[in-house]
């Protein structure tokens, strides 16, 4: 996706989470929700000089994919036998093919700043994904939709900073839990829909901080706490 997809895409995410729209930048919800989460860093291109993005930073030549495989179409990447007097001449030889691929994506429609990933669709600056698709500042999770700055997670759908986590729906902060829906800080939970601050407890409903709430209560407490996760306190 490019920027002005990944915004749009965003917005989305946000209003069915948090009924809002987003009030942040990309810089902004990169700061505020991505600032700990492994996303691929800017290069350049050692053949071209034009920006490039990897995962792996322990380079110091790279090379997109798109221009490795146009460099292979073309010239190959075999070289003719020389005779080698010593290891430097073998170093130098290896040196002149030895470029670290970047955005490396395989199956993929309509993503950027990414490396790398598979069988995903609208990406954005993400690593490591396996069938996503709308996917912005993630890394390392497969099968999910719609999802921000989540981390080692699978089979989730409109989740931001959801990690280690499985079977997440339209939730908010999720740590090392399966099947949260609607809920923000969650920590080591299963089964649990509209909760908020809730740790080590399953199949429950309209608790707060491992505490039963009535739904009115509970709602009108939600409404407050969405307000200061969207502020910029």
């Amino acid at each position: 996706m490019d920027k002005k997809q990944t915004i749009l895409e965003a917005n989305k995410i946000f209003k069915t989470i948090f009924g809002k729209e987003c009030p942040y930048n990309l810089g902004e919800i990169l700061n505020k929700f991505a600032f700990d989460v492994k996303l691929p860093q800017k290069v350049h291109d050692s053949t071209t000089g034009e920006i490039t993005w990897t995962q792996s930073i322990n380079s110091s030549r790279f090379i997109k994919q798109v221009n490795m495989e146009a460099y292979d179409e073309k010239y190959g990447w075999i070289q003719p036998k020389k005779e080698v007097q010593d290891l430097n001449e073998l170093l130098k030889q290896w040196k002149r093919i030895n470029y670290t691929t970047t955005e490396r994506v395989y199956d993929c429609i309509n993503v950027s700043e990414s490396d790398p990933l598979y069988r995903c669709e609208n990406v954005f600056r993400s690593t490591d994904l396996r069938n996503c698709k709308n996917a912005i500042f993630s890394d390392g999770s497969g099968d999910c939709e719609s999802i921000i700055a989540c981390q080692r997670t699978s089979n989730s759908a409109f989740c931001i900073r959801v990690d280690d986590s499985n079977n997440c729906t339209n939730s908010y902060n999720v740590i090392c839990s399966n099947k949260i829906s609607n809920s923000f800080f969650i920590q080591d939970a299963n089964n649990l829909n509209e909760c908020m601050f809730c740790s080590h407890m399953s199949n429950k409903r309209y608790y707060i901080a491992n505490m039963p709430f009535e739904a009115e209560e509970y709602f009108a407490i939600k409404a407050e706490i969405i307000k200061w996760i969207l502020s910029n306190n």
